[in-house]
């Protein structure tokens, strides 16, 4: 037996970390203001779990490839720590 729905498309991945940061605050739009039916809600709030994982994983990417210039040797860049965090 046939159905008459079309299949379920997988959203294509992202090109960007910026596209992916915009199509994240449509879906956070929508859902806030409670445009969607239940079931679009459901399928929206997976579209964005991929969504922040891919901009995690873009966001780990650049980390690594961060560096700075200390004399004449690039060393890779690591954050500052807090004031007072190891009390």
């Amino acid at each position: 037996m046939a159905k008459n729905s079309p299949p379920s498309a997988v959203p294509p991945i992202p090109a960007s970390f910026e596209q992916a940061m915009g199509e994240l605050a449509q879906l956070v739009e929508q859902m806030e203001a409670g445009e969607l039916p239940l079931e679009a809600s459901v399928a929206a709030y997976k579209r964005g779990s991929e969504l922040v994982k891919f901009c995690a994983q873009q966001l780990d990417k650049v980390e690594s490839q961060v560096k700075v210039l200390e004399g004449d040797m690039l060393k890779p860049y690591t954050a500052p720590q807090a004031e007072g965090a190891d009390e």
